[in-house]
């Protein structure tokens, strides 16, 4: 049996679809933001590119001028967070003044969000002339598979 709905049911339906579509958009532009801003005060987030192989998530972060000694990587379940510092080194000749100074220096900080299930135990990183590359290899999706609970039997008192 197919229940009419008079015009202004519609309008709720739609109108509550809507409010829930610009409340999704608000959750990923907020999550988005917090990715882009460092935590750190006076910090900088450097760049991150995220693939997805059939396997593993491969992260890349690109740290010029940092050494691996600088660098700390914390992972749980839903992110990875990549900080450290990277120090200014003191220059041979003194310097009169800058015309120029683009670079980055101080404390950095960036988290990803992970969306996939990884296995934190087998993660791995790698440092090779200022690029850090993080390997997380993704467990497969244990959804719809059976798993045996075990029944212990008791005698009764």
């Amino acid at each position: 049996m197919v229940k009419n709905v008079g015009p202004a049911g519609l309008e709720r339906i739609e109108l509550k679809r809507l409010t829930e579509r610009v409340g999704r958009l608000f959750s990923v532009l907020q999550e988005a933001a917090e990715e882009q801003m460092p935590e750190i005060a006076g910090g900088w987030a450097p760049p991150v590119d995220v693939c997805e192989t059939a396997n593993a998530i491969c992260i890349r972060i690109e740290l010029p001028g940092v050494s691996a000694s600088q660098i700390k990587i914390g992972l749980s379940s839903n992110k990875l967070r990549i900080y450290g510092e990277k120090k200014k080194r003191n220059p041979r000749q003194r310097v009169i003044s800058h015309f120029c100074s683009e670079r980055n220096y101080g404390p950095f900080n960036r988290i990803v969000r992970l969306r996939w299930t990884i296995s934190v135990q087998d993660a791995t990183a790698e440092f090779i002339d200022g690029m850090l590359s993080i390997s997380l290899p993704k467990i497969k999706d244990r959804r719809g598979s059976e798993f045996k609970v075990p029944i212990l039997e008791r005698e009764p008192k």
